[in-house]
């Protein structure tokens, strides 16, 4: 099994310890890449894939940890879309 195999299946788990640089390597697969922010951007997260397709999240902080909702609204939307 790959490593992106096995963070699908951590994903579609519902882990409580899943890290921000983890969602973004299962979005990046996706082919959503993290969007530039301006000086005001905050922690709203903003992913697009080649078709002009949008995401946002909120990263976390101070820790790394994903929240549950953003896993959620994460596998929500992978289905939507038809990729998982």
């Amino acid at each position: 099994m790959s490593k992106i195999e096995k963070l699908l299946e951590k994903l579609l788990n519902n882990p409580k310890d899943l890290e921000w640089r983890e969602l973004v390597r299962i979005l990046a697969y996706y082919g959503y890449e993290i969007q530039s922010q301006g000086i005001t951007g905050g922690s709203r997260r903003c992913f697009e894939n080649k078709d002009g397709v949008k995401i946002y999240f909120h990263e976390p902080h101070p820790s790394n940890i994903v929240k549950s909702y953003v896993i959620k609204q994460t596998i929500e939307f992978l289905k939507k879309e038809g990729l998982l």
